[in-house]
């Protein structure tokens, strides 16, 4: 990444708009209100906890950057339930009562507008909260619509989109996909291939608003939306927030290929209760997410380079919907390796975590850093942000990095030139 001439202030209030408000948007919604009052840590976010070396020195990122503040931040979106966000977090139970409490105002006051929902590409749900029109064609020029009106009556000088919302059934990119010109004579036939993902981010490109998919939906990963975010100026990111258990793959198999260990076998299976279970119950959802989970492992340890240490990996993923869990994930990973002369080993991970809780830094971080890359002039692919992403969205070409701290590394060293600084250690 080269400086560019400039960079437009952060000025004004920047609207938050979240395809999806579940748990994931109502933690961190809550969350940035609360910290803003004093009575929570960020914890998660680079860009309010993190730093970087730069000028000779370690300086915190949001010292360092010409990011928005939390202050400046508006939230809106949209869901197919009309629940309030405060409404949301309590049948979510991720947040514990009193946290929910100090900001229970706000919270109530932020309501979604209504969704886009064909229910052929997310079967376990049935939204009552539902835009309607003849065409998909319809259903963009309504998203638009509200995208005007929300920036409008809320007083925001722009907005960022990141989608917050269920893994739909998987798609493959299409003809439809291949241009503008077929994307938008799709969206006049319905065409199936075109999903309510897909509305939300045409509309927002449409809208110039920056869009990061935070799913392993067919969102905005195919030329057609390429193209349109070069006419309209706008950046894009995504997919697929990598949060638990790839999280740790990103961490573990570099180190393993990092001393020529060979791997065997990698299976991973998760349990969790909440609605994300609850979609990926049904096997055409968990396809999208298991491509994604799945090419971590292939993209890091590149068997063909090593053929005799991972030409045989066998890799297993399954996610198990298991309702008393709740929010808190399990994610279990069994790791059949081998060492000197081939003699075997193993490793178990079993990761507890809170899917939400490590999703909403994501969040908050791809907000800020999205709007910058807009503001700085960045169209398209923002592939140095692939740190936060289980299958990160290059341009074409080009092979997505998956060691998280390559990941990092570049993240940094991206920032730091976005700035006119030279390349510095971290």
């Amino acid at each position: 990444m080269t400086r560019p001439n400039s960079i437009r202030p952060p000025e004004g209030r920047l609207a938050v708009l979240l395809p999806g408000m579940g748990a994931i948007s109502s933690t961190f919604i809550t969350g940035v209100l609360l910290a803003r009052k004093g009575l929570g840590l960020p914890v998660g976010s680079l860009t309010q906890m993190g730093t970087l070396h730069a000028g000779g020195r370690s300086i915190r990122m949001d010292e360092y950057l010409p990011l928005a503040r939390m202050e400046q931040l508006v939230f809106g979106g949209w869901d197919i339930f009309p629940d309030s966000v405060y409404e949301t977090a309590l049948h979510a139970k991720v947040l514990e009562p009193e946290h929910l409490g100090p900001v229970r105002e706000e919270l109530e006051a932020i309501r979604p507008m209504k969704g886009v929902f064909h229910p052929q590409y997310v079967k376990r749900l049935h939204g009552t909260h539902v835009k309607t029109g003849a065409t998909k064609a319809e259903l963009v020029e309504q998203v638009r619509a509200d995208i005007r009106a929300f920036l409008r009556d809320k007083g925001c000088a722009r907005a960022v989109a990141i989608w917050c919302g269920s893994t739909e059934t998987y798609v493959a990119a299409a003809q439809v996909h291949a241009s503008r010109r077929a994307f938008e004579a799709g969206l006049r036939k319905n065409d199936p291939s075109i999903t309510n993902s897909q509305l939300y981010a045409w509309a927002c490109l449409q809208e110039g608003v920056p869009f990061a998919n935070g799913s392993p939906n067919l969102a905005v990963d195919f030329p057609a939306a390429a193209e349109l975010a070069r006419h309209h100026e706008v950046a894009l990111a995504g997919k697929d927030f990598k949060t638990g258990q790839t999280l740790m793959k990103t961490v573990i198999a570099p180190a393993l290929k990092a001393r020529m260990l060979g791997v065997r076998g990698w299976f991973s299976t998760n349990i969790l209760g909440n609605r994300d279970g609850e979609v990926l119950d049904d096997p055409e959802s968990f396809r999208a997410k298991e491509i994604t989970k799945r090419g971590v492992l292939e993209d890091i340890l590149q068997s063909s380079d090593s053929p005799a240490l991972y030409g045989e990996l066998f890799h297993k993923v399954r996610i198990e919907y298991y309702p008393p869990r709740g929010d808190a994930k399990e994610g279990w990973d069994n790791i059949d390796l081998f060492g000197w002369l081939g003699y075997p080993m193993q490793m178990k991970i079993d990761f507890l975590c809170r899917d939400s809780i490590l999703a909403a830094p994501l969040v908050l971080d791809l907000a800020l850093l999205m709007d910058l890359a807009q503001r700085a002039g960045r169209i398209g692919t923002q592939d140095w942000l692939g740190f936060y992403f289980k299958s990160p969205m290059t341009e074409p070409g080009r092979t997505p990095e998956q060691d998280l701290f390559v990941q990092e590394r570049r993240l940094k060293d991206s920032l730091r030139a976005l700035m006119g600084e030279t390349t510095g250690a971290d």
